[in-house]
């Protein structure tokens, strides 16, 4: 029987979790497998919880910590190469780029015979300047060297990784869309929403609106926050939610003070949700305006979930999307065209409706663990046998 060790950067709310979870619980009887990883930054919300819900026990490596630091860095990579030693894998995946790195370069350095890599985003724009950014460049190169092969969680983000930033030849690159359990968001809408509408204190004909993700500079808050702006001029005005936390919280707190002092809105930060199925049955539209992405989740459970969607054309997003069907694409850091497609849907009921229908069976087919699984294995089972 084949064994799967799988490293993720750290267990965050957010699509690597979900994507490793499904991965180890249900990749089948032919694997083994072990899951490890790092803990969250002190600014996020743990999602240690949704392993617990479906019963994967992973081993926590303080050590591997999101910022690079040579000492913690050193002692995740001992770490890690004594699991590989005492579990011995036939397959080490590494999800995301600390892991990447480090679980890379221990499974190499152990003669593990399948290394596999998946970026589920990337840093080489809108994170850093054009000098780290490079080394990082350099970095994924040359780590790619030593991959059997390479994920892409998208068609888009792919080709950027082959064309636009040359980590790897295109041969290297396999496209294997991330997957979830998504009948949660679809079930039980109705009573799902009445509970979340109650619970935020939302009237029967208000317009509820949120935004979900962490709270830091590449999600552009402040693009959502100039759109809210531009609409309480025109007089267009609905019920804001922010979801999440990070560091640009004293930010958006301070600009929804300033908007708050200017205009009759309601704009609240409601930290993270744990039940977000539930809370996103209380919405009317989500949006997303971030500067870079890979596949974001919380588009897909949006569609799932039968939410209208106004985002910025970053990433995979036209990968997870239905434009103009499911959900506006807009080019990204435009208020002024986010504005326009939102106030469409604050104030045309029957397009919100419309477009709420659509989502689900278009993400339902190609967004589920199932797929990805199958997906998964397949491409397991190929590279074991190439070797």
């Amino acid at each position: 029987m084949p064994k799967v060790l799988r490293i993720i950067n750290r267990f965050n709310i957010g699509g690597p979790t979900y994507n490793a979870t499904f991965l180890t619980k249900f990749l089948g009887d032919e694997f083994e497998t072990l899951l490890i990883g790092g803990l969250p930054e002190e600014d996020e919300k743990d999602s240690l919880h949704i392993l617990k819900e479906y019963g994967v026990e992973p081993i926590l490596i303080q050590e591997l910590q999101r910022t690079p630091n040579f000492r913690s860095d050193r002692a995740a990579y001992k770490q890690i190469k004594k699991i590989i030693q005492e579990f011995k894998p036939d397959i080490v995946h590494t999800h995301a780029a600390k892991a990447g790195a480090i679980g890379r370069k221990a499974a190499r350095d152990c003669g593990v015979k399948v290394i596999v890599h998946t970026y589920h985003g990337h840093v080489f724009h809108s994170y850093f300047g054009r000098l780290k950014t490079a080394i990082f460049k350099f970095i994924e190169r040359q780590l790619a060297k030593k991959t059997s092969a390479i994920i892409a969680i998208s068609k888009l983000q792919k080709e950027e990784l082959v064309f636009e930033h040359k980590i790897a030849p295109e041969n290297k690159f396999n496209v294997v869309p991330l997957g979830f359990d998504l009948s949660k968001f679809h079930e039980n809408l109705s009573e799902k929403r009445a509970k979340s509408r109650a619970r935020l204190c939302l009237e029967k004909n208000e317009v509820a609106i949120a935004i979900v993700g962490r709270l830091v500079p590449v999600k552009n808050h402040g693009l959502f926050l100039d759109v809210i702006e531009k609409l309480a001029i025109e007089g267009v005005f609905a019920r804001y939610f922010i979801v999440g936390d990070g560091s640009e919280r004293n930010f958006i707190e301070t600009r929804i003070n300033e908007l708050l002092s200017k205009f009759p809105i309601q704009i609240e930060m409601i930290g993270w949700e744990t039940d977000i199925a539930t809370f996103n049955a209380g919405m009317d539209i989500l949006c997303l305006t971030s500067n870079n992405e890979g596949t974001p989740v919380s588009l897909i459970e949006a569609q799932a979930g039968n939410l209208p969607i106004v985002t910025t054309d970053v990433g995979g997003v036209r990968d997870i999307v239905l434009a103009n069907e499911s959900a506006f694409v807009v080019p990204p850091k435009d208020a002024l065209k986010f504005a326009e497609k939102l106030k469409i849907l604050i104030q045309d009921e029957n397009k919100r409706e419309k477009m709420s229908q659509n989502g689900w069976n278009y993400v339902k087919d190609n967004f589920s663990y199932n797929r990805l699984v199958k997906d998964m294995r397949d491409l397991y089972f190929n590279l074991l046998n190439n070797k």
